[in-house]
């Protein structure tokens, strides 16, 4: 399957994608905050964790077991207002603890397991390293595409976001995931059945955002309901 043949579901009575129209985002987010997903189908969402001092930098964290910052641990918070009154059959949180704690921060600490598959790629020798860093010295580095010398390769992270997308599809019902940014990507992709490539560079996540992973009509159609949703997340 190729990025074109994926049709975003998530517009309100125009064709614009409804994560490009920041009224039209608005409202809906909060309609789902409310009263969750209209449809009967099993829905995921995908909360990134709150900021720490590299994401702040820009520098690659990996396995680097950093704590958020002061902002992080408030936006993880009014992550939780977010989610309230949303009701999950199953959470599960990364070990690092950027994001078991914007779990426990978001309210979902005491049901929470924890999934080793949900770390963060593993950078190797790029690990706390600048991408302008890495292109100084390998000017077509592609992180997608070429993975990371001394760590993973995308078809090892690929295959554990496959692991991920097998458990949460045998509960059948709502889950919630806290993980890291580069992960989501590469989960979001395989969700979608997409090869993995560099083409996943283009789902921006910020930190302490919210996506919802779906279907459209029928679970052999399964799509992104929601992306990089950030209207929770005071300046």
């Amino acid at each position: 399957m190729d990025l074109d043949d994926v049709i975003p579901v998530w517009h309100v009575g125009n064709q614009r994608p409804l994560a490009w129209d920041t009224a039209a985002t608005a409202v809906t987010c909060r309609r789902w905050r409310n009263e969750g997903m209209s449809e009967s189908l099993p829905t995921v969402y995908l909360a990134r964790h709150g900021e720490t001092a590299w994401s702040l930098t820009g520098q690659h964290t990996g396995l680097t077991d950093l704590p958020l910052t002061e902002r992080g641990e408030r936006t993880a918070r009014q992550l939780s207002e977010r989610l309230q009154g949303l009701v999950f059959a199953k959470v599960f949180t990364s070990p690092l603890q950027r994001a078991r704690h914007t779990c426990e921060l978001a309210g979902f600490g005491a049901v929470a397991g924890i999934d080793p598959d949900l770390v963060e790629w593993d950078y190797g020798e790029y690990e706390g390293r600048l991408t302008s860093d890495i292109r100084a010295e390998c000017p077509t580095w592609q992180l997608f595409r070429d993975g990371c010398p001394g760590g993973e390769s995308p078809q090892q992270v690929a295959t554990r976001a496959d692991r991920v997308v097998s458990r949460v599809r045998s509960i059948n019902a709502d889950v919630l995931l806290f993980s890291s940014g580069h992960f989501i990507r590469v989960l979001a992709s395989r969700w979608l059945g997409l090869e993995l490539s560099a083409n996943a560079r283009h789902f921006m996540l910020s930190t302490a955002s919210l996506s919802v992973l779906g279907y459209e009509h029928e679970l052999s159609r399964p799509v992104i309901r929601l992306w990089n949703d950030t209207h929770h997340v005071a300046a």
